[in-house]
């Protein structure tokens, strides 16, 4: 069996890599050997909430997986046919919900599946999109390229226990392009959802927020709510949506500091197209897509840039980065649903 070879470790080389390439693998068909999994983080090798994707995409596809364990460097991910589904899962931590999404939707979608999941683990957590930046932000992208999909949240997890709880609903599509260049709008959303928290303390932040965005001269709706949850917690997000942007940041408040994790400033001084979270969740159902798709973007992260070379040697796709007024611009040719074996 002729396997492509993965190096895990490669550029900003931690959890992007592998969602990446099993996501591909499953769609394109194609075996994949990755190595040195998360060669560049303090914890080496697959956490709980990597097992649990690779887990759900075993079931959905059929594949043969060898080396899916806590801590293992090495993964070998041998693809089958996708099948609708209906399933049950728990990452029994507060692993990320979100990340595991991003690897589940495009497989379904784009193999012209559907999938029902209701998922429990962690929906507001560290270095992860929010289920808010996901239901409201990535929806509204993936959406705009072809992929349709719905999200209920039903209970938050934040850390230490997770135990958030979530409902998945995945229908078959077809990848179009998109071009997103230059955000025209004044009218913000701003959404905050926390638990065990005091209702004072959330205000009194949001408030300031408001402060700051009506001072930059922006519109803002605001929706604050309070959910149900194990452990004590509360996330943020700001986004804006118009014809030619699709820009959000989200972050969690900080218990320390009693204030919220947030580069507000990052977010007013982007007048782009996405903002560079947004960019790298759009590579691999661009790469797939039958014409181009164009980003405008502020900045190109290490993120982004492992994930469009790592997609592009999986899936042929070319893709190019140039200089912009304010910032940078991505332009990734698809291959097409043609690839799909």
């Amino acid at each position: 069996m002729d396997f492509l070879k993965i190096n895990g470790g490669y550029g900003e080389g931690g959890g992007q890599i592998i969602r990446s390439a099993i996501t591909l693998s499953c769609i394109t068909k194609q075996p994949i050997h990755l190595e040195n999994i998360r060669k560049n983080r303090k914890d080496k090798g697959l956490k709980p909430q990597h097992l649990t994707a690779i887990r759900i995409l075993q079931k959905i596809s059929k594949a043969d997986v060898i080396g899916a364990k806590i801590g293992s460097t090495e993964l070998k991910f041998i693809p089958g046919d996708v099948e609708n589904l209906e399933l049950i899962e728990d990452v029994k931590t507060a692993g990320s919900i979100s990340l595991i999404l991003q690897v589940l939707i495009p497989v379904v979608s784009i193999s012209q599946k559907k999938l029902s999941l209701i998922i429990k683990g962690g929906t507001d957590v560290l270095w992860s999109p929010s289920m808010d930046y996901t239901q409201h932000v990535l929806k509204e992208a993936y959406s705009r390229i072809g992929i349709e999909f719905s999200i209920k949240i039903i209970k938050r997890g934040y850390y230490p226990k997770g135990n958030g709880e979530v409902k998945l609903e995945v229908y078959p599509s077809k990848i179009k392009s998109l071009t997103l260049s230059k955000r025209e709008t004044n009218n913000l959303k701003l959404k905050c959802t926390f638990s065990k928290i005091s209702t004072n303390i959330i205000k009194e932040k949001i408030e300031k927020v408001k402060e700051k965005i009506n001072k930059e001269k922006f519109n803002v709706e605001i929706e604050i709510k309070e959910e149900e949850a194990i452990d004590s917690g509360a996330s943020l997000l700001i986004y804006s949506i118009d014809e030619n942007s699709i820009i959000g940041i989200d972050g969690l408040f900080n218990k320390k500091t009693q204030n919220f994790d947030l580069d507000f400033e990052k977010f007013i001084n982007n007048s782009l197209g996405v903002d560079e979270n947004l960019a790298d969740m759009l590579v691999v159902p661009a790469s797939l897509g039958i014409n181009k798709t164009t980003l405008q973007v502020k900045e190109i992260t290490k993120h982004l840039e492992t994930n469009l070379f790592v997609t592009s040697k999986i899936t042929g796709c070319k893709y190019g980065i140039g200089k912009t007024s304010g910032g940078f611009e991505v332009i990734i040719q698809g291959v097409s649903d043609s690839s799909i074996k």
